[in-house]
């Protein structure tokens, strides 16, 4: 093919929505995730794991996005002319999970897992088409016990990161004490679900978008930074100023935000409802000793549909500073709720569930923003380099052996097996990451007394070449940097090289 006639080049370049991981970035977020998975696993729950593929019927369409056409989800046709989707969350998952498998899994049946979550929405700062999240769930309890226990788990989780106390708090409302506040304002009933639902998702971002924001949602509508307008919930003046008085009814205490919501669903038989599961799990999380954790926030909503009673968020407090100065708080790092008819969308009869999701990759910005000693700890040096100063087979074959020896020691360990030379391979191993890099070449294979190998400590060096001035010192840390051995004694004076501090 001549050059004339070659294709043309493909673009190297990610759809937006989307992000690529590094090795860093993997590591922290297994570290981080290991911590939580403890916490789950002390307070009971066990791992299970679907695919990232639904039937789309048995997702279900609780993520309508009115401005495009998939509806908030990926979707599409296979041979058979049925609607797959790519999962959106893993509790719709879940829910097809527990009823396929129902009469064999113990009840009430306690759950985790991770994994990758797809939403078809406008992407953002912040707001992926692909994002992770980590979830545990008790299906099968109706009691409001069954959510305070997840309430002071998410607490625990947090404080397992090296959180502190009162960098964080764990919000808790309940979705029939809105229902209440709906049928106050004329909202009540199947014919106003759209108008409802629209009301709900517009308290869902009052951290984000502020009481203003959330005033155009509930009014004829907002447009955004972009220009992109979204249509409001229609609710006239009246309307709006009981909702918005509603969501600011947060008071010093618990008990103070439950006596002042009373008035608020006095009337409504499912509102009173709601304010009286409150009421119990505050009660549940005071003898837990978790008082000072978990706190009544009427403006915490969950945009989902299927939430059908008590609902929370965790949210970190804490200010950081970003690179140019600015302070930033990463709000909302999680949260869940009861959603008792989710798996009965698969059965006859009801079975009550309530859970809790974990934003990944919110939750370990933030955690990296405190510089969390889990986060920078996983990111663990690179493999141990050899260099392979000459490439004939024999010398090859050589480099093999002690890459196998370090291996059989239970030591990350390869052979650079690129091109260039010498000061190349050892630039290359920063890149790596590398603590050790292993040089032999004819003088060290042919050395007096036996094969030897010279053994140079990358971190030791980078320091010295930027530190001591005091010549003797210089010269002790040159002779600590890079020192002769012995090939036998390979995997000894390598280790001794990686346990250095």
């Amino acid at each position: 093919m001549t050059e004339a006639s070659a294709p043309p080049r493909v673009r190297a370049a990610l759809p937006r929505g989307l992000v690529d991981r590094t090795p860093a970035d993997i590591a922290a977020a297994e570290a981080m995730m290991a911590k939580i998975r403890s916490v789950y696993a002390l307070y009971g729950f066990e791992a299970v794991e679907t695919p990232f593929i639904e039937y789309t019927e048995a997702l279900g369409k609780f993520l309508p996005d009115l401005d495009r056409p998939n509806e908030g989800v990926f979707s599409f046709k296979d041979d058979d002319e049925q609607w797959l989707s790519l999962r959106y969350d893993l509790t719709a998952p879940l829910a097809r999970y527990v009823a396929e498998h129902y009469d064999r899994l113990p009840k009430p049946y306690r759950s985790y897992r991770a994994g990758w979550v797809f939403r078809n929405e406008k992407p953002g700062p912040g707001r992926y088409w692909q994002f992770m999240q980590f979830d545990a769930d008790t299906v099968g309890a109706a009691s409001v016990a069954a959510d305070a226990e997840i309430c002071m788990m998410a607490a625990d989780c947090l404080e397992a990161l090296g959180i502190k106390r009162g960098d964080y708090v764990v919000k808790v409302n309940n979705r029939k004490v809105l229902d209440g506040v709906m049928e106050a304002i004329g909202l009540g009933g199947p014919d106003n679900a759209g108008r409802r639902l629209t009301v709900l998702r517009a308290i869902d971002k009052l951290d984000r978008l502020g009481p203003e924001g959330v005033r155009a949602l509930l009014g004829a509508g907002r447009k955004d930074e972009s220009g992109d307008f979204t249509r409001g919930a229609g609710l006239e003046p009246q309307a709006i100023e009981r909702v918005l008085a509603y969501t600011a009814a947060r008071a010093g205490d618990n008990g103070a935000t439950l006596a002042a919501l009373a008035p608020a669903v006095a009337g409504s038989a499912v509102g009173e409802q709601g304010l009286a599961e409150l009421a119990e799990i505050v009660g549940l999380v005071e003898a837990g000793g978790a008082a000072d954790r978990v706190v009544v926030d009427p403006s915490v909503v969950r945009g989902l549909e299927y939430y059908t009673g008590p609902v929370f968020e965790a949210e970190l407090t804490f200010e950081v500073r970003d690179e140019a100065g600015r302070p930033v708080r990463f709000g909302s790092v999680g949260g869940g709720g009861r959603y008792d008819r989710l798996v009965a969308r698969f059965r006859e009869e009801p079975v009550p569930a309530t859970g809790f999701s974990v934003g990944v990759s919110r939750l370990l910005a933030a955690l990296r923003a405190i510089k969390s000693p889990i986060v920078e700890a996983a990111e663990a040096a690179g493999p141990v380099v050899v260099l392979a100063l000459d490439r004939d087979a024999r010398s090859m074959a050589n480099y093999q052996r002690l890459v196998a020896a370090l291996r059989g020691a239970g030591i990350a360990a390869e052979i650079y097996l690129g091109a260039a030379g010498m000061n190349a391979q050892l630039k290359y191993a920063d890149k790596r990451r590398s603590r050790v890099a292993v040089i032999q070449g004819s003088n060290e294979r042919e050395a007096q007394g036996g094969p030897q190998v010279t053994i140079r400590d990358l971190k030791l060096g980078a320091e010295l070449a930027k530190s001591t001035k005091d010549r003797a010192d210089y010269l002790e840390l040159r002779q600590r940097a890079q020192f002769a051995a012995p090939e036998a004694d390979l995997v000894e004076r390598v280790r001794e090289v990686l346990a250095r501090e």
